[in-house]
This record gives structure tokens, C-alpha cells and sequence, in this order.
């Protein structure tokens, strides 16, 4: 019994401890460095906070004292204490004491009414139970204690392997992120290195085709060169041959005659054919009126 008493004790005292903590570490969370730090912050500024409401109270309170000091008086004068109250109250230090008498009437007082207690029903038994009958303390205790020793032995043993397991995912994650900026430098290293490789080739491909365009423009020359000394060789007679053929090479007097006069000696006969075809034309009308003025006559008469 003595033993249980001592584990409720010291229980209270664990829980009355700020920096014991009690509970299930089941569900345990770990929490990121950055959640960690704005807990410190957080509880910094609490803990300013209190100092600055604790530094706030006692300069009001030194204020307070301050203000209530009164000043010595000055010489021939004194202090003494007056009531300011609106109504004046004669304050003594002795209680004012007052004897009275009465006489009460000669009848006894009624006697308080008893309990009600009900009348039994059925038998009464009893037993007697020895120490150690019922409960041993010492004996009954040990496969809990050993249970929980067990079970808070165990729940330590996996809170450390669980540490050390989270320490190793650390450590895996700090190689890994190592291990990839190393595979992210050498593949910018080996990108760069295909790119100048690849600009290289570009530069090289252009060049290349400068190159044959060049020299196709050199060859085409050279053809049309060869070609146009074939083809003038013999082309002064040619072009004037066919000129002369076309009527390219002609007398002016001739060519004059064919552009100039002979146009206007057309139109000049086409003229004067027309007035003599009109002038035969009024003839004729005249000559047919006349014989129609003859006939009328001829056959009024």
C-alpha cells in the first residue's frame, strides 16, 4: 500500500513539473526546423511580452508609492489624520459596550423531532476477512509493474530506434541532395559541352555551305563565260545579216517615200475622187429634176 501511495505521489510531482510531459508518444510529430523556430519566436515574445506587463505594473505601483508620500511638514506644524468622507463618523479605539436584560416565559422548549429511520426487513449475515484474503499488494502489483516497466521500456527503445531512423533519413536525404547537385553540375557541364560541340558542327555545316555556294557561283561563271565567248564569236555578222533581212538597213529617200509622200498622195486622190463622185452625183440629180419638169409639162399640155 505504501508503494502505491509513494507512485501517486510522484506521479502528482511529474505532472506538477512544466518540463515533464506526459501522454501518449504514439502519435509523436517531428517538427520542421522552420516550425521549431517560429515556436522559439513565438514563445520569446510571450515571455517579452510578461516582462513588459511585470515592468508596466511595478513602475504604476512605484508611481502609486510616489504619489501617496506626503511631503515633511514645516517647522511649528504637524500632520494628523482627518476624514474626508461627506458624512463625519467619531471614530474611538474602545468598542462601546452595552448591558440588556430580558425575562423569557417559564415554558420548556419542544424537544427536537428523532430520525425516521425505517424498520428492518430480511436477516442480517456477516463475515470475517482476514489480512491477505482479499488483496496483496506486493503480489497483486508485480505483474503490472512489470508490464508497465516492459511497456515503457519497449515504447523507450522504439522512441530511440525511431530517433535513429530519422537521423539515417537525414543523413540519406543530405547525401542524396549532395549526390544529385553533383549529377545536376556534371549534367550542366556535359549540356554545355554538347552545346559548343553542336554550335561547332553548325558553324562548321555553314561554312561548308558558303563553300559549294560559292563555288557553284564560281563554276556558273566560268560556264557562262565559256558559253557567251561560243556564242559572240560569230554574232556581229549574224545580228546584222538578219537585220538587214528584217528591213532594218534602208535609203531614206525610199523610206521617206513609203512613210511620207505616198500617204498623203492616197489621201489627196481618195479626196478628190470623193468631190468628183459628189459633183457627178448633183449633175445626175439635176439633170433628173430637169426631166421630170419636162415630163410634167408635156402632160399638162
Amino acid at each position: 500500500m505504501t508503494r502505491g501511495l509513494l507512485k501517486v505521489h510522484n506521479n502528482k510531482k511529474k505532472k506538477l513539473k512544466k518540463k515533464i510531459k506526459t501522454g501518449n508518444t504514439y502519435a509523436a510529430q517531428v517538427l520542421p526546423l522552420s516550425a521549431q523556430m517560429e515556436l522559439q519566436m513565438a514563445e520569446k515574445e510571450s515571455e517579452r511580452q510578461k516582462k513588459r506587463i511585470a515592468a508596466e505594473h511595478r513602475r504604476k505601483k512605484q508611481e502609486d508609492q510616489k504619489r501617496s508620500l506626503t511631503p515633511e511638514p514645516v517647522e511649528g506644524r504637524r500632520h494628523i489624520d482627518i476624514q474626508t468622507e461627506l458624512y463625519l463618523e467619531d471614530l474611538t479605539d474602545k468598542v462601546q459596550e452595552a448591558a440588556v436584560e430580558t425575562q423569557t416565559d417559564p415554558m420548556l422548549d419542544r424537544p427536537p423531532t428523532p430520525k425516521f429511520v425505517p424498520s428492518k426487513s430480511g436477516k442480517d449475515a456477516e463475515c470475517q476477512i482476514e489480512d491477505g484474503d482479499l488483496f496483496d499488494f506486493d503480489f497483486e502489483v508485480q505483474p503490472i509493474l512489470e508490464v508497465m516497466v516492459g511497456k515503457t521500456l519497449e515504447q523507450a527503445v522504439l522512441e530511440v530506434m525511431q530517433e535513429e531512423e530519422l537521423e539515417t533519413l537525414r543523413q540519406q536525404q543530405l547525401e542524396f541532395e549532395q549526390r544529385r547537385k553533383e549529377e545536376m553540375v556534371e549534367t550542366q557541364r556535359l549540356e554545355a559541352a554538347e552545346q559548343r560541340k553542336y554550335e561547332e558542327k553548325e558553324r562548321r555545316k555553314k561554312q561548308e555551305q558558303n563553300r559549294l555556294r560559292k563555288e557553284k557561283v564560281i563554276k556558273e561563271k566560268l560556264a557562262a563565260r565559256v558559253f557567251s565567248k561560243q556564242f559572240l564569236q560569230n554574232l556581229e555578222g549574224k545580228v546584222f545579216g538578219k537585220l538587214e533581212d528584217e528591213g532594218w538597213f534602208y535609203d531614206s529617200v525610199e523610206r521617206e517615200v513609203e512613210t511620207a509622200f505616198m500617204p498623203w498622195l492616197f489621201d489627196a486622190v481618195d479626196t478628190q475622187l470623193e468631190a468628183m463622185q459628189k459633183t457627178r452625183s448633183l449633175v445626175d440629180q439635176l439633170v433628173k429634176l430637169s426631166l421630170e419638169k419636162a415630163t410634167a409639162q408635156d402632160s399638162i399640155e
